[in-house]
């Protein structure tokens, strides 16, 4: 029976990963469509809707600063993580992932608007890419997903320096709220969002024969075959 599902499995998860990635391009490619827009119209859109802080008549701006980029540099610097970190964040479902975003823009663009300081007018989406990144590093954790808790601890080696502008003390130009909110948020959404069908621990497996001699001693080595099997069907799922 087993093996006549898992090709559904596979199919489902392949066809799911390919409008992960179809969503987070088309969403990529609004971005610098929005961008063509703004610079054609002087950066008037970045001036009518981006975050100011504490101006209750620009609450709402907190949905659309995302969408926007003071410069087409700055775009193209959001542009690699944002699609990378996007599409693991949406490759296991896009439902999912559509809440993810809708959490992540509120935290990051809360956190600008309370915390933030001056005048100054704050869009970007980088607090997108902070929020995927977290939550990419501790999906796998809340799910119980070894190749996902393998991917986020590559993704948490590699991009842990992100981490520097994500605190008080930024470089000037950069909001160091919009960081940190889009990283809590996507912490969040990690717990909130975790795959609550998630696999029951080893102990509760389904039972196996009785003991008997060869039966492992408790403390032993019981569980590694159980983990190797784990991960070569998860690999299996995913058609690896």
């Amino acid at each position: 029976m087993a093996e006549n599902e898992r090709p559904g499995t596979e199919s489902l998860m392949i066809a799911e990963a390919r409008k992960a990635f179809f969503v987070v391009f088309g969403f990529l490619c609004a971005l610098w469509v929005i961008q063509l827009g703004n610079w054609a119209d002087g950066e008037a859109l970045v001036r009518d809707y981006g975050i100011r802080p504490h101006d209750l008549t620009r609450l709402p701006d907190v949905f659309t600063a995302p969408l926007l980029h003071v410069s087409w540099q700055h775009l193209q610097s959001n542009s690699g993580p944002l699609f990378i970190f996007g599409f693991l964040a949406a490759y296991r479902g896009v439902r999912k992932f559509l809440l993810l975003t809708l959490l992540i823009t509120v935290t990051s663009g809360l956190a600008v608007w309370l915390f933030g300081s001056g005048d100054a007018v704050t869009v970007g989406a980088s607090g997108l890419v902070f929020g995927y990144l977290g939550y990419v590093v501790l999906r796998g954790l809340f799910d119980r997903h070894l190749i996902d808790s393998l991917i986020g601890l590559a993704m948490a080696a590699s991009f842990s320096y992100e981490l520097s502008v994500a605190v008080p003390g930024a470089p000037s130009g950069i909001s160091w709220q919009a960081h940190l909110g889009g990283l809590v948020g996507g912490i969040a959404a990690a717990w909130l969002l975790r795959d609550r069908a998630a696999r029951p621990a080893r102990a509760a497996a389904a039972p196996g024969p009785a003991a008997g001699p060869d039966a492992a001693a408790p403390g032993g080595s019981a569980g590694a075959p159980s983990t190797r099997a784990e991960l070569l069907k998860e690999l299996d799922d995913l058609g690896l």
